[in-house]
């Protein structure tokens, strides 16, 4: 009857959603009584999940598997649910796990309820607090079914260490070629710097900076704080950054610790999609862009003063630790 958490990773190792679902279960665990079971694919080293209270992890290696498939993954966690008698089936709110969630609360036939922002607020009965209409509004969803599945969103808990005993066992599910209808022929990533999914702060520029000739300071700010860079829809469109970097609600969610929007006036749907970040910081020299309305901290002035200025503060500041 434990709780079971899907721990994403890619290319052997965890991914940080993976870690901060399994700090969420052990806690939820802790409140029911229960213990935390963990799923992971092609894992090489599963014993990292123990440092945040997983107690069991099931392995399952196929080179299939190599490549996401939404319908043959979805079909692996259902064999393991029913397999271990989990009431709580629990996945993160990443790319792969919106498209698995419904497909696993259909096949358990469980109530789903996304974008789960903290703790339950009840048990018994099983209610959640989610964000509403584009992280404008929460609400409390109660679960009634005998099987429950909650998606978490990004960066709403947190990864926090507690450490278990681990035990691993194998677990070869059963599957169809009609798991696999879907070919991946080829995947393009981006190496040497932070993902946009991993990061816990994001810099992202729009059209005010001109050209893509002058993106060097925005991954100049990025490698000083550590961050992911990202842009605005239109300046994808144009070509000057890559669409995997386009933000917003038509593109990447995100919900960061802390985003810093540089030329970006702030359009409604790339508001929608980076809301849930903690802390929002903007740049742009118009004082009546939309963006200032939401933002924590807004910065009136030419990005090209600004960002340089910005970039030498932080380095004087972590030279002198």
């Amino acid at each position: 009857m434990s709780i079971l958490l899907y721990a994403e990773s890619a290319e052997g190792k965890f991914k940080k959603v993976a870690l901060e679902l399994a700090s969420y279960a052990k806690k939820v665990a802790d409140s029911m009584g229960t213990t935390v079971t963990a799923l992971t694919v092609n894992a090489t080293d599963v014993s990292e999940l123990s440092k945040y209270g997983v107690n069991k992890a099931i392995k399952v290696s196929d080179s299939k598997l190599t490549g996401f498939s939404a319908k043959a993954y979805s079909n692996i966690i259902q064999q393991v649910a029913k397999k271990e008698g989990s009431k709580l089936v629990l996945l993160s709110s990443s790319t792969d796990s919106l498209y698995l969630a419904p497909l696993v609360a259909v096949s358990l036939q469980a109530g789903f309820a996304s974008n789960v922002i903290g703790l339950p607020v009840s048990t018994s009965p099983f209610q959640v607090k989610r964000t509403a209409f584009s992280n404008k509004a929460f609400n409390i969803t109660e679960i009634n079914t005998d099987v429950k599945v909650i998606s978490l969103s990004k960066n709403s808990y947190g990864v926090v260490e507690n450490a278990s005993t681990l035990t691993e066992e194998d677990f070869n599910p059963s599957l169809a070629d009609s798991d696999f209808g879907i070919k991946i022929e080829t995947v393009e990533k981006s190496s040497g710097k932070v993902t946009i999914a991993d990061a816990d702060i994001v810099v992202s520029a729009g059209r005010g900076l001109k050209g893509p000739e002058n993106w060097g300071m925005i991954e100049e700010l990025a490698s000083v704080l550590g961050a992911a860079t990202a842009c605005s829809k239109p300046v994808s469109d144009l070509g000057w950054r890559p669409h995997g970097e386009h933000v917003g609600q038509t593109g990447k969610p995100v919900a960061t610790n802390l985003y810093i929007a540089v030329g970006i006036s702030g359009a409604i749907q790339h508001i929608a999609g980076i809301n849930s970040s903690k802390v929002k910081l903007v740049i742009n020299t118009d004082p009546e862009a939309p963006f200032f309305k939401v933002a924590d901290y807004g910065v009136v002035g030419d990005a090209f003063e600004v960002v340089p200025k910005l970039i030498e503060k932080l380095k004087v500041f972590k030279a002198q630790g």
